[in-house]
């Protein structure tokens, strides 16, 4: 108890409390402007911390990413815009409730449920990243190669692009770590004769390039449509009746967040898909979702803020970080001089509870900031991307050079920015590259060292207890997607198995920022904006281009595609063998002139 208290007595420093407020402030902006992301930002701000604390650092870093939820449901309530890719389902009835003039309703219980969620995480990390940490003490090589190799599968298979691309370029990760000198011989590795190799690739421009300038290059091309001015807020507290629809929602949407958010490849995204196909599928009108249920933006938004505290478990307690933004915040300890793990709490408890503790004061300050900037945030998303995108490059070059005052890392940072740039041109998401890349040497050097233990014998990591273990879950991720596959080809195609809830309902492996569903057709990579094929519950898809409704329904029965009443979307799911002739949830049913034409 004495040192969750000299934590506060941390984080209460003035210059800690200032670095507070910058981080959540950036944060909050980032989450606004489409095409950012945390992880982007903190790339490009990795140079900044070289002259702070290493707790001060943290906490400015920590701020950014929690920040960065509570600023994309600004746009995705007001202008059906996600800012942020976790904020993609609080498009569906936040937007909604902002037509019928309710966006302040939806804003503050937005604001009240990230508020709760986030405190609610941070106690339930106060309690159990200290005993993760405890029983992370009788870790030895053997159980860090299997959670490494664990948390690069787990990332890999929720990772957006498909497995066989996440699993792709966390092999170029891994096969990035080994460029430089072998640890344990001395040899030089892939280093082509370049004395700057010689000490293996630096992490800030791997990621300064990959997140920084090859998402500023990627998202040039998106041409998003014009803002245009929000609606009237009002009456920003919510009734007395939404807090009582949304209690439920947000208990609920916080235990969701915290536990996804702890697992690799968890997250923001994933949990905030989870937490709305929960509350739509309990629901006893489902057909509300997608038109202005309040517990469509409680839930979302509850369970993405929860998410983004707990994903620091893993990375305080066990030196693994649980998704991309992690991973560049991971190599800011580093370059700290701190080593994240299981003595990060004995060794240095006034970072460990400085940062912890730090999310509290943060969220404080996000509660009372999120309506009175509302004006500011809505006038900067006017600034042209070609103005801001030029000064964004110059502000990570120069930053790439200031590291180590060498213009290689200069044209480290200008490939990785190219070949993060036809990543995702491609359909590559880098997250998984950047991930294996920090966990490839822990992975080499505990796995050599095991091998040494074991002479040679690598059954004897089933030998332990909690490698084995360990293990056998690696092998259930691994295999799990192959048997899935099987039994639903086994099914077939027309079976009433395989006409499940709709696409916004079920997050399951596939793409969306650093893990989201693919079958709910949500892509929402750094740029986090809504593609085409993107369905909301009320099956309105959305364009790109112009955000504006597009018939994209599949054809039903006699029925010709996007020839719904009234022009709706219909979103059918695969295998659904004539489905017109039965309404869905969010549809009117076909009138019999309609389905004969």
């Amino acid at each position: 108890m004495s040192a969750v208290i000299d934590g506060f007595a941390v984080v209460l420093e003035p210059t800690n409390l200032l670095y507070c407020l910058i981080g959540v402030v950036i944060g909050m902006l980032i989450g606004v402007l489409p095409g950012l992301g945390p992880a982007v930002t903190i790339a490009i701000l990795l140079p900044i911390t070289f002259g702070l604390e290493p707790v001060t650092a943290v906490i400015m870093l920590a701020g950014i990413f929690y920040g960065a939820q509570y600023g994309g449901t600004i746009t995705s309530v007001l202008l059906r815009l996600p800012g942020e890719a976790s904020s993609v389902v609080t498009v569906f009835d936040g937007h909604a409730l902002a037509r019928q003039g309710r966006a302040g309703a939806a804003l503050g219980i937005a604001a009240i449920g990230s508020f709760i969620g986030g405190t609610l995480s941070i106690v339930a990390l106060t309690l159990v990243a200290p005993v993760v940490a405890g029983f992370a003490l009788d870790f030895g090589p053997p159980e860090y190669t299997v959670l490494a190799l664990l948390g690069i599968m787990l990332v890999a298979t929720i990772s957006s692009g498909g497995r066989v691309r996440a699993l792709a370029a966390a092999a170029v990760g891994l096969l990035f770590a080994t460029v430089g000198r072998d640890d344990f011989t001395s040899a030089e590795r892939f280093t082509l004769g370049n004395l700057s190799l010689a000490d293996g690739l630096d992490f800030v421009p791997i990621a300064m390039g990959l997140f920084g300038l090859g998402e500023i290059l990627y998202n040039l091309e998106q041409r998003h449509r014009a803002v245009h001015a929000p609606t009237t807020v009002t009456n920003v507290w919510p009734s007395r009746t939404d807090l009582r629809q949304s209690s439920g929602a947000i208990g609920r949407g916080s235990v969701i967040g915290f536990i996804l958010g702890i697992l690799p490849g968890g997250g923001a995204v994933l949990s905030s898909m989870a937490a709305y196909a929960l509350e739509k599928r309990r629901s006893r009108r489902p057909e509300r979702f997608g038109k202005g249920a309040i517990e469509g933006v409680a839930a979302p938004e509850t369970a993405n803020n929860a998410a983004a505290t707990s994903s620091f478990i893993p990375l305080l307690s066990l030196g693994i970080p649980a998704n991309a933004t992690m991973a560049v915040i991971f190599g800011a300890l580093l370059i700290q001089g701190v080593t994240p793990g299981p003595q990060l709490v004995t060794e240095n408890p006034e970072l460990f509870w400085g940062v912890v503790n730090s999310m509290y004061i943060g969220n404080v300050l996000l509660l009372i900031m999120s309506i009175p900037l509302l004006g500011l945030f809505v006038r900067i998303l006017r600034v042209r991307a070609t103005v801001l995108a030029p000064i964004t490059v110059l502000i990570t070059l120069v930053g790439a050079y200031t590291v180590n005052n060498s213009v290689f890392d200069i044209g480290l940072v200008i490939a990785f920015g190219v070949l993060g740039y036809l990543m995702k041109k491609a359909g590559f998401d880098p997250g998984p590259m950047v991930l294996a890349f920090v966990l490839g040497s822990l992975l080499e050097t505990s796995l050599r060292r095991s091998l040494l233990l074991f002479d040679d014998d690598p059954t004897g990591f089933l030998t332990r207890p909690i490698s084995g273990t360990l293990f056998a879950v690696f092998l259930a991720v691994l295999l799990l997607p192959v048997l899935q596959t099987i039994l639903r080809r086994r099914r077939g195609p027309g079976s009433p198995d395989d006409d499940g809830p709709g696409p916004a309902d079920q997050p399951v492996n596939g793409p969306a920022g650093a893990g989201a569903a693919e079958s709910a057709g949500v892509v929402a990579s750094a740029g986090p904006t809504m593609r085409a094929g993107m369905t909301d519950s009320a099956g309105t898809g959305v364009t790109e281009s112009s955000g504006e409704p597009v018939k994209t329904g599949a054809p039903g029965k006699g029925g010709d595609p996007g020839s719904g009443a009234r022009g709706t979307v219909t979103a059918r799911p695969s295998g659904d063998n004539g489905g017109a002739d039965r309404p869905e949830v969010g549809r009117e049913p076909f009138d019999k002139t309609e389905e004969k034409k």
